[in-house]
This record gives C-alpha cells, structure tokens and sequence, in this order.
C-alpha cells in the first residue's frame, strides 16, 4: 500500500482543515516546500496536493507552490482541487503533477471527465468526497444527488483507474478511517482504491493495508505527530 502524506494549500500556505470547514483552518507551516522536503527525508515517495482556493474558484492560484514542491522533490505529486477544465489539467501536468484529480466537475460535467479519461488515461483521478453517503462537491461546500457506491461504479466503468475517497465525517477529527467503507469498495470494485480524512493511527495503516487498498492519505496525524511517517511507510509496505 502505497502511502501519501498530505499538503492542503491555501495562500501560499500548507494547512489543514477540520471536517472540511474553511472557517476551522490551522496552518502548519508557511512555506509547503520544506513540507514536502521533510516528507521525502521520511522516505516518501508519493504526495497528495489540495488547492483548497482552487476548490472554490476552479483556479489554479497555489500552481507556483505546486511547481515548486514538484521540482523539489521527484516524489509521484498528485493534485486536486477545482480542476474543471482541460486547460487546467495541461496547467498542473505541464508543471510535472503526475495525476490530478477532478472532484465537482466529475459529479457535475461527466462529458468532461469523459474527455479527460480519454485523453489522459491513468493521469486522471476521481475524488469521491462522502457525506451522509452522498457525493460533496465545490470544497465539500455542497451535497449532490448522487450516492457514493452507485457513483464509485460508475467512474469504474467511464474508465477511471483510480478514485481517492474521504468519509468527510472523519477528516482531520482523529477519529479512525471508515474500514467498513474502504472494505466494501475494495470488494465490490476493480478500481484502486485510495482511502483519505480518518487515518490517525499506526492501527489505521496496518488495518487499511489488510484490506489491500492501492494507497492511504495522512494528513492531520502527521502534522500533529500522531503518526511516525517514517513508521506507517515502513508498516505499509
């Protein structure tokens, strides 16, 4: 299981954010480059990127910090965060981000996710953001009509290689991840599977790993020293 420790970005900034809320944000350091740094000093290789401006805007207003922790490091960068349009695909891409990841746009314009699938393969990810069983869009600001598993079957069968999932219930409350729910897409679906918001403890890794997820998101545990990143890399291998 392949593990990605978090930057969520807003101003220039690596923060975080409590259940999601904008108006419950901690920043963590003022420079998200030495972040990034001290993530592959603790051994890794892959790094989860979130626009949180971007989220609200459909923007790119975080790409410079984004480029720079890309050439900084030769981790595998994935980023989402308001990519809604190709243009902003090739933007992120074109910076050297290995995936990016639609969220509203994929809820709200399949014609566009189906293009990027097509043009982009692999590269394109789906983040599927979980409230109350439905899908969230725009920043978790908003609940769609669409329910989560129905939704997750559907990305697979568009083509979708790979969905990032986060019961926004558990984010950043330090609460566990959703086992159950991870368990379920793992059985019921032949698409990776990255588990994100909940995964505050060394038993949350080696319990997401007994599930052989493709990958699984720290955020707030590392920042808060809850979790050894060092120690979960090791115990996801």
């Amino acid at each position: 299981m392949k593990i990605f420790p978090a930057i969520d970005l807003f101003d220039g900034k690596a923060v975080r954010l409590f259940k999601g809320d904008y108006n419950q944000m901690t920043v963590y350091n003022d420079n998200p480059v030495e972040v990034a740094l001290d993530f592959k000093n603790k051994g890794a290789n892959f790094l989860h990127l979130v626009d949180l401006e971007g989220a609200k805007t459909g923007d790119t207003p975080n790409l410079k910090t984004v480029q720079d922790i890309v050439s900084s490091t030769d981790a595998f960068v994935e980023v989402g965060g308001g990519i809604r349009s190709l243009e902003v695909i090739e933007r992120y891409l074109s910076v050297g981000v290995k995936r990016v990841i639609l969220g509203t746009a994929a809820v709200n314009d399949p014609e566009f996710l189906q293009t990027a699938v097509k043009l982009y393969g692999e590269k394109i990810a789906v983040g599927v953001d979980l409230k109350d069983g439905f899908v969230a869009i725009k920043g978790w600001t908003e609940k769609s009509e669409c329910e989560g598993f129905a939704f997750c079957k559907n990305m697979q069968d568009l083509g979708v290689k790979t969905i990032i999932c986060t019961d926004i219930s558990k984010d950043g409350a330090m609460q566990g991840a959703n086992h159950a729910l991870y368990k379920r897409l793992k059985n019921d679906l032949d698409i990776d599977v990255i588990a994100s918001g909940g995964v505050s403890s060394i038993d949350d890794v080696i319990k997401l790993k007994s599930i052989d997820l493709y990958g699984a998101i720290i955020g707030k545990a590392y920042y808060t020293g809850a979790i050894d990143l060092t120690e979960a890399i090791k115990v996801a291998r």
